[in-house]
């Protein structure tokens, strides 16, 4: 793999695609690839000779999520530091994308978690594998989500699951639920996506505009840019919380290797799974875990 964070390719005329290329680190979202990703994201978005964009992962998975062990700052697009800032910074970045004239396409494999899930919510259209593992495990101890897609994409029941227990659930459920549009063998994923993406490309980039913006104009209607900026606010509740202050305070006492572990030891999953790489005190320090 190269050293830059953010590799780029055309696999068809049309098409670009961008894969995260941190996959010793899960592809955590740290401040150098959220600036490659859209630095690069703007770039396709002005060309004319991109129809469709694609975001996918190196290596074991999409993305476990924002990267707790570097430090985090508004590398996207600048705003004042006050309480709250982070969850509304990036709540504006994805809806950013969202904006965008052009298509965008999640190819999920692996962890997709925290952050992770909302870069792929970010997307227009979410393919994912069969045993992807996507979820928001930070709402065990740290806050609600930045961006609550839970509600929104997967109705009150399955979204309030979601939130309440900070469960994973696999592409098959993650495509049933509405978080995606369908799901696929692993070794089909790839394939699969690209077969939409050409089909995408066949029309003209006007009208793709348009066809992209009604859907969204629908959600809007519905609220949904109000209801996430509501839940972004929200977030920022979760930090003056006792029990979110302390399991932040370990991550300086314990480490947050060790902090995310404790999260997740109750629950058996996650880093508590017992699998080869993913067990207690391994892994990137990521808030997906």
């Amino acid at each position: 793999m190269s050293d830059d964070v953010l590799l780029i390719d055309e696999p068809l005329p049309k098409v670009r695609r961008f894969t995260l290329n941190r996959p010793e680190k899960r592809n955590a979202l740290n401040d150098a690839l959220r600036g490659a990703l859209f630095d690069a994201l703007r770039a396709g978005d002005r060309s004319r000779d991109v129809s469709v964009m694609i975001v996918r992962g190196a290596g074991p998975c999409f993305s476990a999520g924002y990267d707790l062990g570097s430090p985090n700052h508004d590398v996207e697009r600048s705003i004042a530091k006050v309480d709250g800032w982070w969850s509304r910074h990036v709540v504006n970045n994805w809806f950013e994308m969202w904006d965008m004239a052009t298509p965008i396409i999640a190819q999920v494999h692996g962890y997709c978690l925290a952050g992770g899930t909302e870069l792929a919510t970010a997307c227009d259209l979410v393919y994912v594998a069969d045993d992807a593992q996507i979820g928001y495990p930070p709402v065990r101890l740290m806050s609600p989500p930045d961006m609550q897609w839970q509600t929104w994409m997967m109705g009150l029941r399955h979204g309030m699951e979601a939130l309440l227990t900070g469960d994973a659930m696999t592409g098959v459920e993650a495509a049933q639920r509405g978080f995606a549009n369908r799901s696929h063998p692993i070794d089909e994923l790839e394939g699969a996506v690209l077969a939409v993406a050409e089909r995408i490309a066949k029309v003209p980039l006007d009208l793709l505009a348009l066809n992209k913006r009604s859907a969204h104009r629908a959600m809007e209607a519905m609220g949904i840019r109000a209801g996430m900026r509501a839940g972004a606010d929200i977030q920022a509740l979760g930090f003056h919380q006792p029990a979110s202050a302390e399991y932040l305070k370990s991550f300086g006492t314990k480490g947050v290797r060790a902090a995310l572990s404790d999260r997740d030891r109750a629950f058996g999953d996650y880093r508590e799974r017992g699998e080869s790489g993913e067990g207690a005190g391994d892994g990137p320090d990521v808030d997906g875990g």
